[in-house]
């Protein structure tokens, strides 16, 4: 059966005139596209893993060499600072020191987790002394530079930056299944939003047929009444029948609208547009085994590889809580060398002297290992590893129930299917035995032979009827949708499930 159905979105009638809106006609492809791109939850996540993602980024940006210059123009500094006597109170000189330079470093980190940098540093400082005895002043200008290498490697611990950059890693890795989900998700609420308006346009139009028969069998009825061939009580029921469909009529209309709105805040359209759906109301029966259906959802379900990531981080939150307590070493050396000027002098001769002394003077060296060694913290390395191996449990216990959670919900979700299926067989012959009885039914009641009473109770029959037989059509529509979320592969054609829309 394919009986295609341009279901038009009405808008609210109003009192006074307004310029005609240009629509939007939407298939539901169009719609699950559009809310691919616009809607709030797509760019909400989107800015989320984004972040995840710079994140990532940024620790593997800490593996790539950097280049720094800090600049002091001016470092000013004046104070009073204390000189010690022998036998005898401190006097308290007057100090003044302007410095203007700088330093350049040049960092390479190493693959070990240490760093190997070379650094320079260049500055002209005055500086000035008042004395405390007679407030005499002494001045002096001087050049400094310097060159040098530094090695810092810590020793005996794990690699933190390979560490931070693999949990940074697992993070956006994450985030991406995350986001992934979240637009399968988007796929079947817009699949369903659009059946919700989809019905909603069908009871209107439903409600519409029915208004349009109870004015006919009203109009019918006069005639009688006036003939003299029904008493004033058919009448009535039929005048009552007519202005309940009115009534009916326009509280659909207002679902619609609801609806039509919901719909637009759901898939990202201005809530001022005026749109119209577009369907075709295809039912085929489609072939599912149960097992190729868990198989798949157990593969291919992104909450079971998110699960795994969480046990991954957790394993890394161990390994950290192990290294509270162990031994830690660091090696440090540097090997630089310096010159400084203090002759008179402006400052470019003062820079060449520095230069010369820079050459002349004997370097700066020196190599530090430290060692930290715990000995005693009653429990507390202890207490965080047991506490952080308990939610390492956890873990895989979320990993194993969702495992066991997917399995039911294909149980359920392939009998819905079925039920559904069913269900809608049933429901489209009712739908043509209660056709034909509301036709039977109007020529009875045409020829006298039925009451208006009796012919509202068939106009009512006939649209409930019409009801179940839309809510079996969707049941079925959403339950199909809902088994390709949940498994990711699409039963029709046989293969992996994948979002044909551009993103």
């Amino acid at each position: 059966m394919n009986i295609k159905f341009i279901l038009p979105i009405l808008g609210i009638w109003l009192s006074f005139p307004v310029h005609a809106q240009q629509k939007i006609l939407l298939t539901i492809e169009q719609a699950i596209n559009i809310a691919l791109h616009e809607s709030y939850t797509v760019q909400s996540n989107d800015e989320s893993r984004n972040g995840m993602r710079y994140e990532y980024l940024y620790y593997k940006a800490q593996f790539k060499p950097r280049l720094d210059l800090n600049l002091y123009a001016p470092s000013w500094d004046e104070q009073v600072s204390a000189v010690a006597q022998t036998n005898d109170l401190p006097v308290y000189n007057s100090t003044s020191s302007i410095q203007l330079g700088g330093d350049l470093r040049f960092t390479y980190v190493l693959p070990t987790g240490g760093n190997l940098a070379l650094r320079g540093n260049l500055y002209h400082e005055n500086l000035r002394t008042t004395f405390a005895q007679d407030y005499s002043t002494l001045r002096r200008k001087q050049a400094y530079s310097q060159f040098g290498l530094i090695f810092d490697q810590p020793v005996f611990t794990k690699n933190r930056l390979r560490e931070n950059l693999k949990v940074a890693q697992y993070q956006y890795e994450r985030s991406e299944l995350f986001f992934t989900r979240t637009q399968m998700d988007i796929v079947y609420s817009v699949t369903r939003g659009f059946y919700n308006v989809y019905k909603a346009a069908y009871e209107k139009q439903i409600n519409e047929e029915l208004l349009l028969n109870a004015q006919e069998a009203l109009r019918i009825a006069r005639l009688k009444f006036e003939t003299g061939s029904i008493p004033e009580g058919d009448l009535l029921v039929t005048e009552i029948n007519a202005l309940q469909s009115d009534v009916n009529l326009s509280e659909c209309i207002g679902r619609h609208e609801l609806q039509k709105d919901e719909f637009k805040l759901l898939i990202g359209v201005d809530m001022n547009e005026e749109i119209d759906i577009v369907a075709e109301m295809d039912f085929e029966t489609v072939e599912i085994d149960l097992q190729t259906a868990i198989e798949q959802a157990l593969v291919n379900r992104l909450e079971v590889k998110e699960s795994e990531y969480d046990v991954k981080l957790q394993e890394i939150e161990i390994d950290r809580a192990k290294r509270e307590r162990e031994i830690k070493g660091n090696i440090y050396a540097y090997y630089d060398f310096t010159g400084l000027s203090t002759e008179p002098g402006n400052v470019p001769e003062l820079f060449r002297s520095s230069f010369d002394n820079f050459v002349m003077r004997p370097p700066n060296r020196g190599v530090t290992f430290t060692l930290s060694v715990p000995i005693l913290d009653w429990g507390r390395g202890r207490n965080i590893v047991k506490s952080r191996q308990i939610r390492l449990k956890e873990k895989q216990l979320q990993l194993e129930n969702t495992n066991d959670v997917i399995v039911k919900e294909i149980r359920e979700i392939v009998r819905t299917v079925y039920e559904a299926e069913k269900r809608f067989r049933i429901n489209q012959k009712n739908r043509d035995n209660a056709t034909n009885s509301y036709r039977i039914a109007r020529l009875r009641f045409e020829n006298g032979d039925l009451s208006g009473q009796e012919l509202a109770m068939e106009q009512e029959r006939l649209s409930q009827v019409q009801l179940a037989f839309i809510n079996a059509y969707i049941t079925y529509q959403l339950a199909l949708a809902d088994l390709k979320r949940r498994t990711m592969w699409d039963f029709e054609n046989n293969r992996s499930y994948k979002i044909n829309y551009e993103l």
